[in-house]
């Protein structure tokens, strides 16, 4: 296997992948777990954010959505990296689409915190500065 660039960034974005599926699960662990409730480390209002109105997308735990997007980053950027030559352009191109939506969705949520529920979320930023470099590393290969 040859070591470039490329195959850097990959494993960037994989590592970056598998930072954003502990903050998504750790959101979804703790946000309803009354023994161990979600503690926003930057003492924002968390709680207000995760059971907001906006918390859900078409029904779906924003935080779901989320564990799933970076659970396929994960594994498609694992793949990539070993299995350069089997893994199909079309699910390429699909990683870098998926990307742009996560990033945009990710932009609208933090718009959403800043202004319409003027509260934030320490753990939904970080997801969100985390989508925002996956993208940006996909620019680059």
């Amino acid at each position: 296997m040859q070591f470039s660039g490329d195959i850097l960034i990959r494993v960037l974005i994989f590592v970056l992948g598998l930072c954003g599926f502990a903050v998504a699960r750790h959101i979804y662990k703790h946000k309803d777990n009354e023994k161990d409730p979600l503690i926003c480390p930057a003492k924002f209002d968390c709680h207000g954010v995760t059971h907001s109105n906006y918390s859900r997308f078409f029904g779906m735990p924003v935080e779901i959505l989320g564990i799933i997007y970076y659970g396929l980053v994960s594994l498609f950027y694992f793949l990539f990296i070993f299995f350069q030559g089997i893994v199909p352009d079309a699910l390429s191109d699909f990683m870098v689409f998926i990307s742009l939506a996560a990033f945009i969705f990710s932009i609208y949520l933090i718009c959403v915190q800043i202004f319409i529920l003027k509260k934030g979320c320490s753990w939904c930023f970080v997801s969100a500065f985390i989508s925002v470099l996956i993208f940006i590393l996909t620019r680059f290969i």
